[in-house]
């Protein structure tokens, strides 16, 4: 019998957990079914259990994936000296996220805005996505409090307020744009760096205003 490529194994992996995302982002974690999957995948049973033990562990390896995703484009983009100005690195982080996932949905659904609603929603129940949560949250942070610090240093931005309050108040606003494509539909990332673009330029009032 002519053994199976790794190349193989790894698209038949990455087609069950394409097909499991789709299903959890339109229809929730707990709503889905493994035989919603299977027929999303196009697979059989035992194609399927093959890699995957049942619906929780392609859940967690799902949002393993994906924020690992998240996290490698803002690591990649913050190696420059000095970063690239908010607007421009949020935009770029987004542009990756978002774009990666929305070539998985053939009819405009806005996949990866739900699936990280979904995962948010899951990680206050189960423990050990929390845990990746929490991971992944304190590397941006770090990330986002290198970045600022980079920022004061190059006299970009105030340096009387402490790097992490803003680290904070930047993911804030990703976040909120995430939760704002899965609640309200999708919208251009030109939107959040518009909005960034506008607040970074405010000035004191002018006199005589």
């Amino acid at each position: 019998m002519a053994r199976v490529s790794q190349e193989h194994l790894d698209a038949r992996r990455r087609q069950i957990l394409e097909g499991a995302a789709r299903c959890f982002a339109r229809n929730g974690f707990h709503a889905t079914s493994m035989q919603d999957v299977l027929k999303e995948a196009d697979l059989s049973a035992g194609a399927v259990y093959r890699y995957f033990s049942g619906k929780d562990e392609l859940i967690t390896a799902i949002v393993k994936g994906v924020l690992a995703e998240v996290r490698a484009a803002f690591e990649e983009i913050t190696r420059q000296s000095p970063p690239p100005p908010p607007d421009v690195l949020v935009g770029e982080v987004l542009a990756r996220a978002l774009g990666r996932w929305e070539t998985l949905s053939a009819d405009g659904e806005a996949t990866f805005p739900r699936l990280i609603m979904q995962v948010w929603a899951e990680a206050a129940r189960n423990p050990e996505l929390a845990g990746v949560v929490d991971e992944v949250y304190g590397v941006v942070t770090t990330a986002w409090i290198r970045v600022v610090e980079a920022y004061q240093d190059a006299g970009m931005m105030r340096a009387d307020i402490p790097a992490e309050h803003v680290a904070r108040t930047m993911v804030a606003t990703v976040q909120g744009f995430i939760a704002q494509q899965s609640l309200l539909g999708p919208a251009p990332v030109e939107v959040l760096q518009d909005g960034l673009r506008a607040l970074m330029s405010m000035a004191g009032p002018q006199p005589g205003a």
